[in-house]
């Protein structure tokens, strides 16, 4: 018991501190998290990925495929396809007063949307290796 109450001030300092962030630093916090995860770009086929890799070389950079199918010739075809939907709000909310008078308090706020997709196409040859690549991008 002795413990939790000397961890209550810290968590609470915790909490206080974390509600001071502004919309524009969680949306920054948000995006490095994805980043993090999210190997797959454009950026990341167009350096990584040649002709010639093993899927296991291809998986080391990609990670798992969405799709994998075969052609009548039993080679192999690997789809990814990401799709992405980032949402940003900010808001702020202001007041004043007047002694007697009244007051008055006025919200503001923006809010924003955007997607971006990616869907790379891997085509492999009969001894497993990349024989071609394609990929597809957009952002709306």
């Amino acid at each position: 018991m002795n413990a939790i109450r000397r961890l209550l001030p810290a968590l609470g300092l915790a909490a206080l501190l974390a509600g001071c962030a502004s919309a524009e630093d969680h949306a920054r916090s948000v995006a490095a998290g994805r980043e993090a995860q999210d190997r797959m770009t454009v950026g990341t086929v167009q350096r990584e990925i040649r002709v010639g890799m093993s899927g296991a070389e291809v998986a080391a950079v990609l990670g798992s495929p969405n799709i994998v199918t075969t052609d009548e010739q039993r080679r192999e075809t690997w789809v990814y396809d990401r799709i992405a939907t980032e949402q940003v709000y900010s808001s702020s909310q202001g007041g004043a007063g007047v002694l007697f008078l009244g007051g008055a308090s006025g919200r503001a706020g923006a809010a924003s949307t955007s997607q971006r997709t990616l869907t790379v196409i891997i085509r492999y040859d009969a001894a497993g290796k990349v024989r071609d690549f394609s990929y597809r991008s957009s952002s709306f």
